[in-house]
């Protein structure tokens, strides 16, 4: 594998790891905008634009994009998240140029005015039909408590309101602001030629304007808070718990993802021994969460409701080890040979490592090679993990709940409505 960048006459940067030993080739726009970015008056608009992105442009329709896409047999989606937009693309070598034509027109879409009313109408749908899912609405509203008052604690969906109220002028200013190349990247992975490459990115990325990265890093600092929607008619109650940890720079990064794999796996961990195999719990784990500026533990509990409060009792009896007497090496090990078995299995193929290529230069500006991220994996001893838990001890400040509990102290009585 050989890693190569440039920047394009327009200022796009293309950032490539080629490999002509694999029989495909994945490319990917990574858009450094997402629902932190937003105001509440326009919540949800990243997301939505991502699926306007897929309406077309002045050249090509929606069902252009979507039957050629499926004619050159492309694996190909888009995603939201707080922070980034991406939209990506896995082909045969010989499709790479159509495929990098598909994907630079999402970057421009025409965003008509009819096609905006009709896609309106999935969003709202989209939004019901996760409400609907408690674990969603759990994960929604314990991002907006923990991190209230902070960009990361905005939807991404947004809601029924905002959706409503959102304008396509307000779509096109957003557009305008955040869809230049100071916030975008290109990356491609996988069978192909560097030149060759740049001679197609630079036919087909043109249109993508000149701008300049304005995300701004507010510092954060978690408040207690306890917060439960309350749903008679659900048999079990849903819980997440967040608390903080590494932001998304910090070194510390690669020790907490073998801490939570050793505290919170989906099994084999200490959480899964304690609460998921006797069967007090249909599911716990833990899981490390990093972000621009900031970085989170994050518990995730789903059991019958008169099982709640014993088996939060549990997790914080597991925490308050761990935090005060760290883990074994035998518990850093089998955690180094998981998380180095998933870096491996998820970077033979070009699509598992475009998704790392592409996120690692956009947070951090640096290229790591499969074996970089194994050496450091490797690396990470019961010293790094006590350093960790001196700075980042899990203690969880927040609890956010969908279930029929009014409360989480157990003499309660369970809810006689639905909030």
């Amino acid at each position: 594998m050989k890693f190569q960048q440039c920047q394009l006459s327009n200022g796009l940067t293309l950032i490539a790891e080629t490999n002509p030993s694999v029989h495909s080739v994945a490319a990917g726009f990574f858009v450094r905008t997402g629902s932190r970015d937003e105001t509440a008056g326009i919540s949800g608009v990243s997301h939505f634009l991502e699926h306007m992105a897929f309406k077309g442009d002045e050249h090509l329709s929606a069902d252009d994009i979507n039957r050629i896409f499926d004619e050159i047999g492309a694996k190909y989606n888009a995603s939201t998240s707080e922070e980034v937009t991406m939209y990506y693309a896995a082909v045969l070598p010989e499709y790479l140029e159509r495929a990098l034509e598909l994907l630079s027109a999402l970057m421009q879409p025409s965003l008509r005015q009819e096609d905006f009313d009709m896609e309106k109408n999935v969003i709202l749908e989209e939004i019901s039909m996760y409400e609907d899912q408690p674990s969603f609405t759990c994960y929604d509203h314990i991002m907006a408590t923990h991190f209230a008052g902070h960009p990361l604690g905005q939807s991404i969906l947004g809601s029924n309101e905002s959706i409503t109220a959102l304008s396509s002028q307000q779509m096109r200013d957003y557009h305008r602001q955040q869809y230049h190349t100071g916030n975008i990247i290109l990356a491609v992975a996988g069978n192909c030629d560097f030149d060759h490459l740049v001679t197609l990115a630079e036919k087909y990325c043109n249109r993508i304007p000149r701008g300049t990265a304005q995300r701004t890093l507010p510092d954060f600092h978690p408040r207690s808070a306890v917060s439960l929607i309350t749903r008679e008619g659900s048999l079990q109650q849903n819980l997440m718990q967040m608390g903080d940890a590494p932001k998304g720079n910090d070194p510390l990064r690669f020790a907490a993802e073998l801490l939570s794999v050793v505290v919170g796996d989906d099994s084999g961990s200490r959480l899964f021994w304690e609460l998921v195999d006797p069967g007090y719990a249909e599911s716990c784990d833990l899981g490390f969460s990093e972000y621009d500026g900031a970085g989170a533990w994050m518990s995730f509990l789903c059991c019958s409701p008169e099982d709640v409060a014993e088996n939060l009792e549990r997790c914080r009896r597991v925490f308050e080890d761990v935090s005060n007497h760290g883990i074994t090496a035998e518990e850093l090990e089998q955690a180094r040979n998981k998380v180095a078995s998933r870096i491996v299995l998820r970077g033979e193929r070009p699509m598992g490592r475009l998704s790392l290529l592409g996120g690692n230069w956009l947070y951090r500006q640096e290229y790591r090679t499969i074996a970089d991220d194994l050496t450091v994996i490797r690396g990470v001893t019961l010293q790094d993990i006590q350093e960790l838990l001196q700075r980042f001890p899990i203690r969880m400040t927040t609890t956010a709940g969908v279930g029929p509990l009014t409360s989480l102290d157990p003499s309660a009585d369970t809810a006689s409505s639905e909030d």
